[in-house]
């Protein structure tokens, strides 16, 4: 690059003509499977289409991180996509194959972003429960009334300034403080006075929402001080691309909620430049090599990918 080039980009440090060279525009995220309820012939585990079209939503691309796996078929595949997502699911935090992965995969994260490996990594409702196990090393989940339920989130002070939300427009910081646009359908959360007793926790997260079923005040969204790990109880995904409940809200607003959150995230994954080896080993794990199934006659979700 010539010296005039150089300070053009030093001056206009925010364009993103200068700022592409330090982004991947192509990043691939993976999602983690876990075990069906009811084993369907062959396929032992699923990925709800949901959370897919979510990241492909805001720019990415996804593969499917399998159950099961050895410990280097994990640390090849981490090593190969730009961040991880951890969805929602009935499934054990502490025994299954989906915990065990996850296990895996937050591990390699820590040890990765520790030396200056930028690697991100979401948590949706268990996942989000899975990563308040995996930080703490307990079960600190509290039963609460939120199985099937809209509400608005209690902003934490400075929460608003977090590299979360710190980019959403004014609009919809309100209405998310005000209206009830985060879905939620968990049976247990992390309550705030469990959390504020965990030091764990508390040294690790911040804590930037709290919601409520109106007994339990319980931790609805969070970030990691030091890394780019996030969790949300509630699920961002399903108010654009889920209809089989009445109580997920599709109004503009929350749509919106959807792709910001997304976009978040997608361009967390963007700092991350892990490459697989070759295309041709691109190609062949990602999503696209499988089919969704329509489920949304039987199942919460509207379509479902089994392996």
């Amino acid at each position: 690059m010539s010296n005039f080039a150089l300070l053009f980009c030093f001056a206009f440090s925010t364009l993103s003509s200068c700022t592409a060279l330090k982004r991947n525009d192509e990043p691939i995220i993976g999602v983690l499977a876990q075990e069906v309820y009811s084993p369907r012939s062959q396929n032992a585990s699923y990925i709800a289409a949901s959370y897919v079209k979510f990241l492909e939503s805001a720019g990415a691309r996804v593969v499917p991180v399998m159950i099961n796996k050895t410990l280097e078929e994990y640390k090849t595949l981490f090593n190969s996509i730009n961040g991880i997502l951890y969805p929602g699911g009935g499934v054990s935090i502490l025994t299954s194959g989906y915990a065990k992965a996850a296990r895996i995969f937050y591990e390699l994260a820590i040890e990765a972003n520790s030396r200056g490996d930028y690697f991100p990594v979401w948590g949706t409702c268990l996942g989000f429960e899975e990563l308040t196990y995996l930080t703490s090393g307990k079960m600190l989940l509290s039963h609460t009334n939120t199985s099937g339920v809209a509400l608005p989130l209690v902003f934490t002070n400075r929460s608003r300034e977090s590299r979360m939300f710190k980019g959403f427009p004014s609009e919809l910081l309100d209405a998310l403080a005000s209206e009830p646009i985060t879905e939620n359908s968990h049976k247990w959360s992390l309550t705030l006075a469990i959390y504020n007793s965990n030091a764990d926790l508390r040294k690790f997260y911040k804590v930037l929402t709290t919601s409520s079923d109106g007994i339990n005040e319980f931790v609805s969204t969070m970030e990691a001080y030091s890394f780019p790990i996030y969790g949300t109880q509630w699920h961002p995904e399903k108010n654009t691309f889920e209809w089989t409940k009445p109580y997920i809200p599709h109004s503009p607003l929350a749509v919106k909620v959807t792709f910001f959150m997304a976009d978040f995230f997608v361009n967390e994954a963007r700092k991350n430049f892990h490459k697989f080896e070759d295309e041709e080993v691109e190609k062949r794990a990602l999503i696209y090599n499988y089919n969704p199934v329509y489920t949304g006659i039987k199942s919460a979700f509207e379509q479902i990918y089994y392996f």
